[in-house]
């Protein structure tokens, strides 16, 4: 009986670090207004879904090992071909300008991040979260004057 509860305890420490690592990532793009269409319930979702199916490939593994032809590490390996149809769907074309990629991106290091929290790689997970926040955030600060500049060459260009 103990051993169940050490089990399910992992289990959901596992599940509520994903969707938390999720969240952070969406509350960033949720405060520079780029989660219209992927934003923290997305992203936490994106994360967590990757969580479980790595969680059920592990049980898979233990369950199924010795049968012959069988793979669950299949699993993980389709997770990401799956969220790039999701990511796909979040980009879009407006005339010339073409929006949604860093969505699609962070969806993606979502599933990452997620399958790392799934295996049991809590140091990974983090570290990985940090990395994403300090690209979206620093990079977006470091933008905003170059975009500037860009914006000033174009306009003196047409006038």
């Amino acid at each position: 009986m103990e051993q169940f509860f050490i089990q399910n305890s992992e289990v959901t420490l596992k599940l509520v670090l994903a969707v938390a690592l999720g969240l952070l990532v969406g509350v960033e793009r949720f405060f520079v207004h780029k989660g219209e269409g992927a934003g923290m319930k997305t992203h936490a979702l994106v994360s967590l879904g990757s969580a479980v199916f790595v969680l059920i490939s592990e049980a898979l593994v233990q369950k199924y090992m010795n049968l012959p032809g069988f793979n669950p590490i299949m699993i993980p390996s389709q997770i990401i071909v799956g969220v790039g149809f999701l990511g796909a769907g979040s980009i879009m074309v407006y005339g010339s300008q073409l929006r949604g990629l860093t969505t699609a991106g962070g969806l993606w290091v979502m599933a990452g991040i997620g399958m790392a929290v799934g295996f049991g790689f809590y140091s990974l997970a983090i570290i990985i979260t940090i990395l994403v926040l300090l690209i979206l955030i620093l990079i977006n600060i470091l933008e905003k004057p170059i975009r500037k500049i860009s914006n000033e060459i174009d306009q003196s260009k047409t006038s």
